[in-house]
């Protein structure tokens, strides 16, 4: 009985002593505050692809064009707008007029150089006609005249190539414009109305007429 007790006794000792010896398994701390980085990401930017593109005038960028085209070589801008019946008359009337000028230039030129030179024959030979001269009628006051008169032609005649040439360019600027100009909108109506045309004695005197609205 005794030997049953203490084995009884042994195997309980070595139960517990076992058991004393197991490792034990270590939780990990979940409360663990994790360092936040010292640089943050960059978060993608979403791009708003219902944005509306920017406007661009084209009328304005085609007056441009056409006004340096027509800077650099008359007619040319009127070429660019488009070639129609309409734009090569006004080009035909541009040269043509250049070219009336330019007759018209060379004819006061020569006219002025022929009365100078006149001039000047007859005050170096004491008032002596020159016997190639087609005006020998005419006194040194006449032929001063006609001198001045050709040398303003000739100014003028500059002034009209400038004009001209400026009148070029601005004609194919706005034809340019108007070109991309959209009508479709612009409306007219006409409408009777009443016209009050004086108070007299506490009386309004009003008379028929015409309204015209003009909707753009």
């Amino acid at each position: 009985m005794y030997k049953s007790l203490l084995l009884s006794v042994l195997f309980l000792f070595i139960t517990v002593v076992t058991y004393a010896q197991e490792t034990p398994v270590v939780k990990k701390d979940t409360l663990i505050i994790k360092p936040k980085p010292l640089v943050e990401p960059v978060k993608a930017q979403k791009v708003d692809t219902l944005k509306k593109p920017a406007y661009v005038n084209l009328g304005k960028i085609a007056g441009r064009r056409a006004a340096l085209s027509s800077l650099m070589l008359p007619g040319l801008g009127q070429i660019r707008n488009g070639v129609t019946v309409y734009r090569l008359a006004k080009v035909a009337g541009l040269y043509t007029g250049i070219t009336l000028l330019t007759i018209s230039f060379i004819d006061n030129s020569k006219n002025y150089r022929l009365f100078y030179n006149e001039i000047i024959y007859r005050r170096a030979n004491d008032g002596e006609k020159s016997p190639a001269f087609p005006y020998n009628n005419m006194d040194e006051a006449g032929l001063i005249t006609a001198k001045d008169l050709f040398r303003r032609n000739k100014e003028v005649i500059i002034f009209s190539y400038v004009g001209l040439y400026l009148l070029n360019v601005v004609e194919a600027y706005i034809d340019a414009r108007l070109k991309y100009f959209n009508v479709d909108d612009i409306g007219m109506k006409l409408s009777p109305g009443l016209i009050n045309t004086n108070n007299m004695y506490g009386f309004n005197n009003v008379t028929p007429g015409v309204k015209l609205t003009i909707r753009l």
